[in-house]
């Protein structure tokens, strides 16, 4: 019998709802809590999360803010949840506003979810049942009272037979990989690594991944496990282009996660500008009440900044003095931006385009073809954005149906997510090898494919988890 045993809860063969449940001398915690995103399925998961006694785990090991990492922790205290959650500072901050927001948010789809229902409309192409809030703002407040930060690189002790050392992942502001010490009492220990979300090195403002010298057992995402990113400055020649082309007669519409992506791609239009590349004036418009708090906190946190990026920032006086881009917040001033028929880049959330004011964008420029869609992040299945990329013709929002005739870009060069190159490279720094490794957060192919080449390449046995299924750690 294994002195550890982990569970996959979720993200096995998808990219969303992250939870990991590790078993080990008297002690169970978890490695995330996350939501998932990405249709009618999703919802069921969410609704039907936790098939364990939420009040038996001792603590959570939290990787980063994303809601598909974090989403569900509200509903982990509801459950019973008293115990710590462990993350570093910017994740704390951050997460405080995602999931706010996520509790602010389900009540008015809800709503609109039992008007669609008694119209007998659909949501984006889909019949589906009105979901009920997940979770209360209450029930954040109770989480984030339980939480305490963590200073990478730090080692701390969240339970007799458990050591933990956050490490920089370089995926989004405050991204941590985790080393975890497992101890049996028999004077044996069993070093667990999660590499939460690994970032792409080279990336503007953050930091490359941190290489670990060693790990006994590896849990390693793949979201990019089969590809390699097209190179930033083709990604942003292409941008450019993009923009160039379109802002004299429509706008520019970008779906974007509100935490990092946001950021990133503001850095990215401030320097482009700084270099003159922008033929046509243009204003930019952040309509997020998240993103705009999220772009606070991030240029409050300039110690985790690369040297690039606290210059750029320094000598531009900050974005939050730009005259050209406008922090929307409020509902009445978002509602304003579609009247705007050209010389508008859009940037709103949610990234994969299930919720939130980039729908209304959408609604409002799918339909013109001097109008351009710019994906800059991953679509997972089952996903509105995803439909968009795969070439939908047609879509039905609000109870009409919109012919889609805007022009669809997809810039892979701004993944905050490590492409296969990357993954493996991280993998190689490893000075003593993990004997096995877990591939998750990726779809099935994906993680496949990263499997069998760390298994080539590096003697690795690496499997691809099924949701549900628990290994040995031993």
């Amino acid at each position: 019998m294994s002195h550890f045993n982990i569970t996959f809860q979720g993200a096995a063969k998808t990219v969303t709802g992250s939870c990991h449940l590790v078993e080990s001398a008297g002690c169970r915690f978890l490695i995330d809590c996350g939501m998932m995103q990405g249709g009618q399925e999703a919802d069921e998961h969410n609704e039907n999360a936790f098939p364990f006694d939420a009040a038996s785990i001792d603590f959570v090991l939290l990787t980063h803010a994303h809601i598909d990492h974090s989403g569900l922790l509200p509903k982990l205290a509801a459950r019973g949840f008293r115990g710590p959650v462990y993350c570093t500072l910017a994740t704390k901050e951050l997460r405080s506003v995602l999931l706010m927001d996520s509790a602010h948010s389900p009540p008015s789809e809800y709503e609109r979810a039992i008007k669609r229902k008694q119209r007998g409309d659909d949501y984006h192409g889909r019949k589906d049942e009105p979901q009920l809030p997940l979770y209360s703002v209450g029930d954040v407040s109770q989480v984030m009272e339980q939480t305490q930060a963590q200073a990478y690189g730090a080692t701390f002790a969240p339970h007799a037979s458990v050591q933990v050392r956050m490490q920089d992942a370089g995926h989004i502001l405050g991204s941590a990989i985790l080393e975890i010490w497992l101890d049996a009492g028999d004077g044996k220990k069993t070093k667990l690594v999660a590499s939460g979300d690994v970032g792409q090195p080279g990336r503007v403002i953050l930091r490359d991944p941190t290489p670990i010298d060693e790990a006994d057992v590896l849990i390693i995402e793949s979201t990019y496990g089969d590809r390699l990113h097209k190179g930033l400055g083709g990604t942003l020649d292409e941008l450019v282009k993009v923009v160039n082309e379109t802002v004299p007669h429509g706008n520019v519409v970008i779906p974007a996660f509100a935490v990092g992506r946001t950021q990133e791609i503001l850095y990215h239009f401030l320097q482009l500008a700084q270099q003159g590349r922008f033929t046509s004036e243009f204003d930019i418009y952040i309509d997020s009440p998240m993103a705009v708090k999220a772009t606070e906190i991030t240029l409050k946190n300039f110690a985790v900044f690369d040297d690039e990026a606290k210059q750029l920032f320094k000598s531009a006086g900050l974005l939050l003095d730009t005259k050209r881009v406008h922090f929307v917040s409020d509902v009445a001033d978002s509602m304003k931006i579609n009247s705007i028929r050209s010389g508008a880049v859009i940037i709103s959330a949610s990234g994969m385009c299930d919720s939130g004011r980039i729908l209304h964008h959408l609604r409002n420029n799918l339909g013109r073809p001097e109008c351009a869609i710019v994906f800059c992040g991953f679509q997972s299945q089952g996903s509105f954005g995803r439909r968009l990329v795969d070439g939908a013709k047609q879509v039905r929002m609000y109870g009409e149906e919109i012919d889609v005739r805007a022009s669809m870009h997809t810039l892979g060069g701004f993944s905050a997510h490590a492409d296969q190159k990357a993954l493996l490279d991280w993998v190689a720094a490893f000075k003593k090898k993990p004997n096995t490794a877990y591939v998750v957060h990726g779809e099935a192919g994906p993680a496949q494919v990263l499997a069998d080449e760390m298994q080539r390449r590096y003697g690795i046995t690496s499997v691809v988890p099924n949701v549900g299924q628990t290994f040995g750690l031993d």
